[in-house]
């Protein structure tokens, strides 16, 4: 949603709707308030309802790129992608028309993935340096494009110096940053994401939810807040734009059994708005998106004076099956309904982060089950949705990859060969992207017809057309189960979105969507062949098209 400063928000209600639009905009169709969207949500309620208000309300966008550096770009030979490796590819990601990145954890680690973090203030050495960091942040705002980072919070690693400090000695100060227990304590035992989450310890046990090898921090520790606080103002300070905040919910949620209460959600809500107001000295304007994987009822609290922005996993679910059975996911309808929600829990200040699969995730392709034209549009209903899209490494190529999770993480190919040739990283080997079915960066950069090169048409289309790019969401209802329709709108313009997501041709009909007398005309096609008269659009085969 707009910021405050950016304007103000037009509000249309009820029946008053048309009318409403019309002065503004011409006449959009028929909306009208239905049951209070966070009595349907929480509901589950699956009929479809009077769509809410439509907001004309603004979400200025751009598009992220997850980036996963050891798998991205060798600069120095050793086969490990690193900092350096993703500055010399900034110019393959602006010319994608990427505007972010963002870089899963770069401090140091035991791990290949990094999200047991060692030392907070440092970077991973298989990664670079302090100051590779600090160039690869210059280099890429030079390009305009911001880089936010993993920041794990919920958790250390076991081998951090302060865990081991708080086991060694029960007088040791960092004691009390983890939740430590006699072995014989009665304590839930309910993991929040499955399993008992206390592990032994001599004659002791530690709270880790996710593993015995990342303890829990105790956020209820003061100098654990403030430490957080401290490293959040001091990556900032070194030229970070904003964080993504891994394992969110799990700050206080540890147990299933308490984890959806309003005491934890209170507690989480609590915490996350003082790490914002403690981060926002340094950098005002810091982007933060979090890892909330739930529904959009527990997600709208987080968004109040905390984040930005969290992740839309519902919404991911919906587009991939909608491509996948050439079916209208009826996503619009659902935004409209999360949107009045989360605008009224954050004040009109959010964005979305739509995505289609991220490093926990089986990625996209694979879900598809190869189908490059599902592919293309999944791409194509991601990328006109409003807020800040996320695309995973590879997602652009078209790369396969199923759990475990090493094998959703595999190097991005650079090259039709296997052979190793300079920058292709060689940490693990190939096992869903390995010939015959290896795509590569070269080979889908040649070849004008790629699914790299559906994504570039895309994200330039998004870059092109503010209405696109910032507009909010209305649903256009149609008959046509095959087209999914809706429009993009801004205070001064609006544009219909019409896909086409089946095999075959179709007709779309646009009659009931603009006034009589408006000239209505095709701005953008995916594909030639479309074609616009008396108010019926004929659309090709999986394809895409603008009308304004």
């Amino acid at each position: 949603m707009i910021k405050p400063a950016l304007g103000k928000t037009f509000l249309a209600r009820g029946a008053g709707l048309a009318a409403a639009a019309a002065l503004l905009l011409g006449t959009m169709g028929c909306f009208s308030a239905g049951k209070h969207v966070e009595e349907q949500i929480a509901a589950g309620s699956t009929e479809k309802k009077a769509a809410p208000a439509v907001q004309i309300d603004e979400q200025p966008g751009t598009v992220y790129y997850e980036i996963f550096v050891r798998s991205f770009y060798d600069s120095n030979g050793d086969g490990i992608g690193d900092l350096n490796g993703v500055t010399a590819k900034l110019d393959y990601l602006k010319d994608l028309g990427i505007g972010g990145i963002w870089l899963m954890p770069i401090q140091p680690s035991p791990s290949y993935h990094g999200y047991d973090v060692t030392d907070y203030y440092g970077v991973n050495k298989d990664y670079g340096t302090l100051a590779d960091m600090k160039r690869l942040t210059s280099e890429a705002h030079k390009r305009g494009i911001k880089v936010i980072m993993d920041l794990v919070v919920n958790h250390t690693s076991s081998e951090h110096p302060w865990f081991k400090a708080a086991l060694a000695d029960p007088k040791s100060p960092y004691r009390n940053w983890y939740h430590i227990e006699s072995k014989d304590a009665q304590v839930k035992a309910d993991g929040a994401v499955g399993g008992d989450p206390w592990h032994p310890y001599g004659n002791e046990k530690y709270l880790g939810v996710f593993s015995e090898g990342m303890p829990d921090l105790n956020l209820d520790e003061p100098a654990v807040r403030r430490e957080m606080i401290k490293v959040g103002n001091y990556w900032l300070e070194k030229g970070i734009d904003g964080f993504r905040m891994d394992a969110a919910k799990h700050v206080y949620g540890d147990f299933a059994s308490t984890i959806n209460s309003d005491a934890v959600k209170a507690k989480n809500q609590q915490w996350w708005q003082a790490f914002r107001a403690g981060i926002s000295e340094t950098k005002k304007d810091a982007y933060i998106v979090g890892e909330v994987w739930d529904s959009p009822v527990i997600i709208a609290p987080y968004l109040d004076k905390a984040f930005d922005s969290a992740f839309n996993f519902d919404t991911a679910k919906k587009l991939l099956s909608g491509a996948d059975q050439e079916r209208n996911p009826d996503v619009a309808y659902t935004l409209q309904r999360i949107y009045e929600m989360y605008g009224k829990s954050s004040g009109g200040t959010f964005l979305d982060a739509p995505f289609l699969s991220n490093h926990d995730q089986n990625r996209t392709m694979s879900a598809l089950g190869g189908n490059v034209d599902h592919a293309k549009m999944a791409a194509a209903l991601l990328l006109t949705l409003p807020g800040n899209p996320f695309i995973y490494y590879g997602e652009e190529l078209g790369m396969k990859g199923m759990k475990p999770d090493e094998a959703i993480r595999e190097p991005l190919p650079w090259f039709k060969s296997e052979g190793g040739q300079g920058g292709q990283t060689t940490w693990e080997a190939a096992r869903y992207n390995a010939a015959p079915d290896r795509v590569s960066v070269e080979a889908e950069a040649a070849d004008p017809n790629s699914l790299l090169a559906h994504y570039k048409k895309l994200i330039a289309w998004r870059n092109q057309l503010p209405v696109l790019r910032d507009g909010a969401i209305a649903d256009y209802a149609q008959d046509n189960p095959a087209v999914a329709a809706y429009f993009r709108v801004t205070k001064s313009e609006r544009m219909l979105v019409v896909h086409n997501l089946s095999g075959q041709a179709q007709t779309a009909d646009l009659t009931g969507g603009f006034e009589a007398g408006h000239e209505t005309s095709i701005v953008r096609t995916s594909k030639e062949g479309s074609k616009l008269e008396d108010g019926k659009l004929e659309l090709p085969p999986y394809s895409t098209v603008l009308v304004q």
